[in-house]
């Protein structure tokens, strides 16, 4: 989604499930599955997950939808076809798929804050109202608005089989006045007893809450802002966005 390939996504995509363990996800993905089926005015069979990445969450949410997967980076999908087996993975750019059919529910977690530019935001909105089935919905849950960003650093790892992964994440944003802030990363990546150090840059989108209902209101849904509460958030402000497409008369 960035004019150069994310490279945590691309040559570093081996090691993603050590820096971010499938079973974490248990937790969120009852909340994303929850949000969809309180807010859709239809039975959820089907869900298409955009920017699925290494498949964490449809590790979890495979237990009760019928998932398709579509992320753009060939080497995520690898990874997540080696823990969601038997799963439809397509390739593609959630700004512009067109796969000619709907489905039940339609879900972008923290991908979207790539999506750095209004337009971006709005075209992946587009394509998740043009695959909505009319009735269901589609929820967007970024890591951030406006209203709730604060500069943060994270850090933590886990061990797998003779590799282990350290990694320190910095969020801060040099221009409060843009639509974007930044993701430094540093990774410690060792292998058997050698270690090497990557660092790697990231832009994210950054949109207030009214863009957000804005966007969602103006591809055809009707919007929803509903509140985000895990056991790990750091604040009360954390919101995810539902749109639901209207049923046809």
């Amino acid at each position: 989604m960035l004019h150069q390939p994310i490279r945590m996504y691309h040559e570093l995509a081996s090691w993603w499930h050590l820096l971010s363990p499938p079973e974490d996800y248990a937790e969120e993905a009852e909340i994303y599955r929850a949000a969809i089926a309180q807010n859709s005015s239809i039975e959820t069979k089907t869900l298409l997950e955009l920017g699925s990445g290494g498949g964490n969450n449809a590790s979890h949410l495979k237990t009760f939808f019928k998932v398709t997967l579509v992320d753009l980076s060939e080497q995520m999908l690898a990874v997540s076809r080696k823990i969601n087996p038997g799963i439809e993975h397509l390739h593609g750019d959630m700004r512009c798929l067109r796969l000619n059919r709907e489905f039940d529910a339609v879900f972008i977690q923290d991908a979207i804050a790539y999506m750095t530019t209004a337009k971006d935001l709005r075209q992946a909105i587009d394509t998740a109202y043009i695959h909505c089935r009319p009735g269901g919905v589609s929820l967007f849950a970024p890591d951030y608005t406006k209203e709730n960003f604060f500069p943060s650093t994270y850090h933590d790892g886990t061990d797998g089989d003779n590799r282990s992964m350290r990694y320190l994440e910095w969020v801060h944003d040099p221009d409060s006045e843009d639509n974007t802030f930044l993701v430094d990363y540093a990774f410690l990546l060792k292998t058997g007893d050698d270690v090497r150090c990557e660092h790697e840059r990231q832009a994210c989108g950054l949109f207030c809450q009214a863009e957000w209902m804005h966007h969602i209101s103006e591809a055809g849904f009707e919007p929803m802002m509903l509140p985000f509460r895990h056991s790990e958030s750091v604040t009360e402000n954390d919101v995810m966005f539902v749109g639901r497409k209207p049923s046809v008369p």
